[in-house]
C-alpha cells in the first residue's frame, strides 16, 4: 500500500443498523462475513507499527482509538469501522482516559 491510499472507514448508521451496541455490531459483521472477538484496551494502550497476515476491520463501539495506516492518522470513535488489509503496516493508541471497546473482525 502506498501512502496514496484513501482510509476506508465506515461509520455507523443509526437509522440503519440500529442502536449502536454490542449485539447490532456484532450482527452487522457477521452479515458481512466476518468472524469477530471483542477485546476492551485501558487508558495507555499503545499498539506500535505491525501487520496481521488477514484482512480485518477493527470496529470502535466505545472510546477513542487513534488509527494510523498508509501514512494517514485518524482518530477512531464509536461506530466507526476500518479495513485493514492483510500485510499493511498500521499502529494504533487508546486516545484519553476511557478505555477502548473494540471488535477485532476477520474474514
Amino acid at each position: 500500500m502506498t501512502s496514496n491510499t484513501t482510509l476506508k472507514i465506515e461509520h455507523w448508521n443509526e437509522m440503519v443498523d440500529g442502536p449502536l451496541n454490542e449485539n447490532n455490531m456484532r450482527q452487522k459483521l457477521k452479515s458481512q462475513g466476518y468472524d469477530c472477538t471483542r477485546y476492551t484496551f485501558g487508558p495507555g494502550t499503545v499498539f506500535p507499527d505491525h501487520t496481521h497476515g488477514v484482512s480485518k476491520k477493527d470496529s470502535i463501539l466505545k472510546g477513542l482509538f487513534r488509527f494510523g495506516m498508509c501514512g494517514q492518522e485518524v482518530v477512531l470513535k464509536p461506530g466507526d469501522m476500518i479495513e485493514v488489509p492483510a500485510g499493511t503496516v498500521h499502529n494504533a493508541a487508546v486516545v484519553g482516559s476511557e478505555p477502548v471497546v473494540f471488535f477485532d473482525a476477520q474474514k
